[in-house]
């Protein structure tokens, strides 16, 4: 079962990377291909902002730099960057004190667990809560009706509304129209989407116990899981976020040691709808928006009916992740 899951994870890369160099031009819109996407540790000043830069690669023959803001979290190509290599260690030291290092240790101390590690909760004082969709591999079209509800309800009080998708590279890979349709809403500036690596092949066994499980199956290799995710995001023209969301929230001290490594953060979700688990000021809910949870998106827009006069009166909200976390971790911008 080992080299078999080995075997498939090197031959869906290889696919991957052959659709991009033959293809690229009807897939990623005439945009060129990306190259040399590697882990890479440095400094970046940007418009004043020194930034940590966690990966380089090579588009179009120029150097580009994903780089995260420590103070705010968020995420952003470079190009144009006066950038200074700094081994992670060194990096760590240097922003120590900012948000994404706090979250990022606050999240290696919760690995025990092997459900739920990292960050499960936003800022307490928030008047509503943080909306996380999982888009799982699926053969099933993208439930739209979550995002509908979404911009029913605020339309006239929150616009863009913020949502966090964790996505899968296999689900890029088979609704093309539907993340057009989720561009769409984003380039008119109906939503924010906060694009969080969910791995690319989420392998689930319905018999193995959860310690053999999930991305803790034996053999998982980490480096496509996670590299491959976020080069599908950069070819579909996403920018992807420093968080990550375990398959199944389902993870031990090992392999949460091995996502901190790329630098990016775990978020769990003290508020799985489907699960029965209710929402609390603050929390990070989660729902499943591929066709797979009909219980759980049900719920949601029930959550939704319920706080409409909440809602008008703008005491009860939907908030950006990155800023959840930041508020969380006592960040000031």
């Amino acid at each position: 079962m080992n080299r078999y899951n080995i075997i498939v994870n090197r031959l869906t890369f290889c696919v991957i990377i052959c659709c991009f160099l033959i293809f690229g031009a009807i897939v990623c819109s005439a945009q060129e291909v990306i190259k040399n996407y590697t882990v890479y540790s440095g400094v970046a000043k940007v418009q004043g902002n020194e930034l940590l830069v966690i990966r380089k690669m090579e588009k179009a023959g120029k150097i580009l730099y994903l780089a995260v803001d420590p103070q705010t979290l968020t995420t952003e190509l470079t190009a144009d960057a006066v950038v200074r290599p700094m081994d992670w260690k060194s990096a760590k030291a240097y922003f120590q004190q900012t948000p994404y290092f706090k979250a990022y240790d606050a999240a290696a101390k919760q690995a025990l667990a092997l459900q739920d590690a990292g960050v499960t909760h936003g800022f307490p004082k928030e008047k509503g809560i943080t909306l996380t969709i999982d888009l799982c591999p699926s053969h099933k079209p993208l439930d739209r009706i979550i995002f509908t509800s979404l911009l029913q309800e605020f339309a006239k009080i929150e616009q863009p509304v913020p949502v966090a998708l964790s996505i899968t590279g296999r689900w890029m890979l088979t609704h093309t129209d539907d993340l057009n349709w989720l561009k769409e809403l984003v380039a008119k500036k109906e939503i924010d989407i906060t694009w969080i690596d969910h791995s690319f092949n989420h392998h689930v066994s319905p018999t193995a116990p959860l310690k053999t499980n999930f991305l803790l199956e034996p053999g998982t290799d980490m480096n496509f899981e996670i590299l491959g995710t976020e080069l599908a995001m950069l070819q579909h023209g996403l920018i992807p976020s420093v968080f990550f969301r375990f398959p199944g929230l389902v993870s031990d001290q090992r392999v949460v040691d091995k996502v901190l490594a790329y630098g990016i953060i775990p978020i769990g979700s003290d508020a799985w709808l489907a699960k029965g688990q209710k929402p609390a000021a603050g929390s990070i809910v989660l729902i499943h928006g591929n066709g797979n949870e009909p219980v759980g998106v049900a719920d949601f827009i029930k959550l939704l009916k319920s706080k409409t006069a909440e809602v008008t009166s703008k005491q009860w909200l939907m908030y950006d992740l990155s800023e959840s976390v930041e508020d969380e971790f006592g960040g000031t911008k």
